[in-house]
């Protein structure tokens, strides 16, 4: 019995000590998820509520244990002691301070949670730019209705800016959430749920749906893109602009495909400027080939991994709309051969 107690203490140790440094190892500022790597006032109050909370619950874990590891360790039955412990049935003194002591503690986590939640809830600046943000299965479609301007997975904003947010869902409940920026809130239909934002450095931040919401969850990303003013307001003149025109053979080819009713892309997307390209099922495509990333932020905005996308979309994000109501997905006869999906990637690749 003996052998078996050592080793049952000596593999107790260590799974807790490889759980331990696991913890540790994996709370690095240096992820690009990182909510402890914060570079914004609603990041940054975020960030410091957990510490509080960690420390206030670190101190009470370690005056605790120590208590029970001492208790534990001094009124150990000996050998050769066969009487019982004396029987205690209460004390007074003791049972007030560890009711009062827990009280004052949660008090004073209390007060700075619940100031943090008011700041960041509500926006400090209510005339500031506005953004809608609508979730769909799976990517999120960003609206400046201020600036007329409409893009998806891909937001850009100014630098050292409030932004307000209005969040919106299309189908089912979604999350919204840049842990550099700011603490996760969910979109919910028919519900909008209010937030706000700033960065105060520039760069390309990552988001995340972080609610789940069907097969293709973990696929639903997005980027904020911080910039300067200047560029800031450089990038709204140009998503102002209609769409590029077919310059050669090939991507007027595309742009013919993408226009018929034989693959039907027009139905479910916007291409501004266009007579016909007017559709909201997915995502809004006017200037397709500036934005960095394509397929809600999985993948770089390259030749290959468009033309990926368009022959099996299924099989990069499984469940999507395009794959299961294309026509030219779901029926064998109308699927499109090498050189249409060629084609079309060019032309897309073209709307700059």
């Amino acid at each position: 019995m003996p052998t078996i107690n050592r080793q049952f203490a000596k593999y107790s140790f260590l799974l807790l000590a490889g759980t331990i440094l696991a913890l540790i190892f994996g709370c690095t500022n240096h992820h690009p998820q990182s909510p402890f790597d914060t570079v914004g006032p609603v990041s940054e109050s975020q960030a410091l509520i957990f510490y509080i909370i960690m420390y206030a619950g670190l101190v009470v874990f370690v005056i605790t244990m120590s208590l029970l590891a001492y208790f534990t360790f001094k009124y150990r039955k000996k050998d050769g002691d066969d009487s019982d412990p004396e029987q205690v049935h209460g004390n007074s003194s003791l049972e007030i301070a560890w009711t009062v002591i827990p009280a004052l503690l949660l008090i004073a986590v209390a007060v700075p949670t619940i100031n943090s939640l008011f700041d960041t809830t509500v926006s400090p600046d209510p005339d500031a730019l506005t953004v809608k943000v609508t979730g769909n299965q799976w990517w999120f479609r960003f609206d400046i209705p201020e600036l007329g301007v409409v893009t998806a997975n891909e937001l850009h904003i100014p630098v050292g800016e409030v932004i307000n947010i209005q969040l919106d869902s299309k189908d089912v409940i979604h999350s919204f959430w840049v842990p550099k920026l700011a603490g996760k809130v969910d979109m919910i239909p028919n519900n909008d749920n209010t937030m706000w934002f700033q960065s105060n450095e520039e760069g390309v931040f990552y988001g995340q749906c972080a609610e789940f919401c069907g097969e293709s969850h973990a696929l639903m990303r997005f980027r904020v893109v911080v910039e300067s003013r200047e560029e800031f307001d450089a990038w709204v003149e140009r998503q102002l602009a209609d769409a590029v025109k077919p310059s050669d053979p090939l991507t007027q080819q595309g742009h013919d495909l993408f226009m018929s009713s034989d693959a039907g892309c027009y139905a479910c997307h916007t291409i501004r400027g266009s007579q016909k390209a007017y559709g909201e099922v997915g995502p809004e495509l006017t200037h397709f080939a500036s934005r960095l990333h394509i397929l809600s932020g999985i993948q770089d905005n390259t030749h290959e991994n468009l033309i990926a996308w368009i022959t099996d979309p299924d099989a990069i994000k499984p469940g999507n709309i395009m794959s299961k109501n294309g026509s030219v997905y779901t029926d064998p006869d109308k699927a499109l051969s090498d050189p249409e999906i060629t084609a079309l990637a060019a032309y897309l690749r073209s709307l700059e």
